[in-house]
């Protein structure tokens, strides 16, 4: 993995950078072989509190956390933690599904981590709330453009459970449509298509 450490209101010294390495490092253990991603990783401070964002975009699957801590190396533990549960929770999906298809699990799982990309192609958009919104003027603060990959609704939910989003914008692979899905606040999910 190559790593892409930044800080912000904070210095990425070399122990930091050493730790993160260290820590992130750990999760080829995950993958048969290694992995060719670029890591992002972006440290922030603000009042005090460390907050540190994980990105790891391949082929078929983004892996993304972020945690907040007192101490930024507790941060950096928590964030690979999270980072470890999904990826544990993808690949039980893959394996799963793999054998409801009758193909091998391992081979399954082998080939999309072998296959590294430099960019995200998945349609993630995270929203920050902002304590004195102003509903008359609408301004739009930023702004974000994905590939979007085909895939099933599914697949979908899977992809923005693992994100921890509350909802995922996808290309529908069967009707070749842009469809989001989204998660409710009764717990279930709802799916929105074009007519």
């Amino acid at each position: 993995m190559k790593y892409n450490i930044r800080g912000e209101n904070v210095e990425a010294t070399q122990a930091i950078k050493d730790y993160i390495e260290k820590k992130v490092g750990k999760l080829e253990r995950y993958f048969d072989s290694p992995v060719n991603s670029e890591v992002h990783v972006n440290l922030s401070v603000h009042n005090n509190e460390s907050k540190i964002e994980v990105t790891i975009p391949m082929k078929n699957l983004l892996l993304r956390a972020e945690d907040n801590h007192v101490d930024l190396y507790a941060a950096i533990d928590l964030v690979v933690t999270k980072l470890e549960r999904q990826i544990r929770k993808h690949k039980t999906r893959v394996n799963r599904r793999s054998r409801q298809n009758g193909s091998a699990p391992k081979h399954a799982f082998a080939e999309m981590e072998n296959e590294g990309a430099a960019t995200a192609t998945n349609a993630v958009v995270t929203t920050e709330p902002d304590d004195e919104a102003d509903y008359s003027s609408f301004e739009i603060v930023r702004n974000k453009r994905f590939d979007l990959k085909p895939m099933d609704s599914e697949e979908a939910i899977l992809q923005m459970d693992m994100l921890g989003h509350s909802f995922f914008v996808y290309t529908n692979s069967a009707t070749n449509d842009t469809n989001v899905v989204y998660k409710r606040k009764d717990g279930r999910y709802g799916l929105i298509e074009p007519n």
